[in-house]
C-alpha cells in the first residue's frame, strides 16, 4: 500500500524537489498552498501536470490552506489522514522578518504547533512528522555548529523557527509523537526565489554578461554561509522519519564561502574579473575589462541584526543517515548559472 505523505509549502523551492522526491519513492504527494492574488505554482506546475491532469493513477494533489488556520490544518488532516506530515511552510526571509515580526511569529511559531496539535489530536494512525529548522537559529553561535551548539537567534526569523523547533522536541517528549527537526544550512537551486542572495546574484550576473548595464545592489560582503543543493537536503528529510526513533540533524556541507567570494565565483564563470574599490557601504565592484561598476553595496539590503558565520557539522546525519552531500558549491553556482542563461 502506497504512503501518504502531506506537504505544507509545496509551491517553494523545497517543496517542489521534496514532492518529486517521494513521487519517485511511490508516494501518494498531498500538497497545502496559499490562496493568494498571484499564482505561484510555476515550481510546480509540470508535477501537476504529469501527476494528476494527465496520470491514469493520480499520486499528486493540491490542496488549499496555511500553517496559520488551525481548524484548516485539522481539517486536512483527517480528510487526507497521511502517514508523514513534511512542514516546510514559513516566511522565510530573514531581513523580510524584521519588518513582519507579527506574521512572522505566527507562521514559523505557532505554525508548527498547529500542526502538532492536529497531529496529537488524530486518533487513527500514527503520524510522523518532520519540521525544517533552520541554521538561523544558531545566530550569534561561533562556527561550524551542531546539534549541541548553544541557539542564539538574531532575527524574528530565527527565534520563530527556535520555538517551532523546540515545540516539536517537547511534542515529540511529551506524547510520543514521531517528530523531527532538520536544522538545514543554506540550500539552494535554479528554483531558489528572486529575493535569496544566490539568486539575485546570479539574476544580476547574467543579465550584465548578456546587455553590460546592469548593475548588482548587495548587502554585507563579509557574511559566510554553507551552502549546499537543495535537492540533495530533502532527502535527509524523508531519510530522517525512516530511523527506528525521532531525532534531530545538522543537515550541512561544513564548507563555508562569503557573500564576496561567492560573486567572485559567480562572475568568474561567466568570464568577468571583479575588482574591489573603496569599503562599508561605499564599496563598489568594477568590471576589470572595462572600469565600469556593476556591484554596489547598499544599507537597504543590511539587516539590523546580522549573522556573520555559518558553517555546520553534519557528521550526525552522515553517521545515523547514512548521507553525505554530492553536489560543490561549485556545480551548484554552475548549475543555477546554466540555467538562468537559458531562461
Amino acid at each position: 500500500m502506497k504512503k501518504i505523505a502531506l506537504i505544507t509549502g509545496i509551491t517553494g523551492q523545497d517543496g517542489f524537489y521534496l514532492a518529486n522526491f517521494l513521487i519517485n519513492k511511490n508516494y501518494i504527494v498531498h500538497g497545502v498552498k496559499r490562496r493568494s492574488s498571484t499564482v505561484n505554482n510555476y515550481r510546480i506546475d509540470g508535477l501537476y501536470k504529469k501527476y494528476y491532469e494527465e496520470a491514469t493513477k493520480k499520486c499528486f494533489f493540491l490542496h488549499y490552506g496555511d500553517v496559520t488556520d488551525s481548524l484548516n490544518i485539522s481539517a486536512l488532516v483527517s480528510k487526507i489522514k497521511p502517514d508523514e506530515i513534511y512542514n516546510l511552510a514559513a516566511q522565510s526571509h530573514v531581513k523580510v522578518s524584521f519588518e513582519t515580526p507579527e506574521y512572522t511569529a505566527n507562521a514559523d511559531a505557532l505554525g508548527v504547533l498547529r500542526i502538532l496539535e492536529a497531529i496529537k489530536g488524530f486518533k487513527k494512525k500514527k503520524i510522523k512528522f518532520y519540521q525544517a529548522s533552520t541554521s538561523e537559529m544558531f545566530g550569534g553561535s561561533a562556527a561550524p555548529q551542531s546539534e549541541s551548539t548553544p541557539f542564539m537567534p538574531k532575527s524574528p526569523y530565527g527565534a520563530a523557527k527556535l520555538y517551532g523547533h523546540w515545540i516539536t522536541k517537547i511534542y515529540r517528549e511529551s506524547y510520543n509523537i514521531f517528530a523531527c527537526s532538520g536544522i538545514l544550512f543554506n540550500h539552494e537551486s535554479p528554483l531558489r526565489g528572486e529575493t535569496f542572495v544566490t539568486k539575485k546574484v546570479i539574476k544580476s550576473a547574467v543579465k550584465y554578461f548578456k546587455e553590460k548595464k546592469e548593475i548588482l545592489k548587495i548587502g554585507n560582503l563579509e557574511a559566510t554561509r554553507d551552502w549546499g543543493h537543495a535537492k540533495d537536503y530533502v532527502e535527509n528529510m524523508w531519510l530522517m522519519l525512516q530511523k527506528k526513533n525521532p531525532d534531530d540533524y545538522v543537515i550541512a556541507t561544513n564548507k563555508s564561502l562569503s557573500v564576496r567570494k561567492f560573486i567572485e565565483t559567480v562572475y568568474k564563470f561567466l568570464g568577468i574579473s571583479i575588482k574591489w574599490k573603496g569599503k562599508g557601504i561605499h564599496e563598489i565592484g568594477i568590471d576589470k575589462k572595462n572600469n565600469k561598476t556593476i556591484i554596489k553595496v547598499s544599507s537597504d539590503y543590511f539587516r539590523p541584526n546580522e549573522v556573520q558565520n555559518l558553517r555546520g557539522d553534519p557528521r550526525k546525519a552522515i553517521k545515523k543517515l547514512g548521507w553525505k552531500p554530492k553536489v560543490s558549491i561549485k556545480q551548484l553556482i554552475k548549475e543555477m548559472i546554466e540555467y538562468e542563461l537559458k531562461s
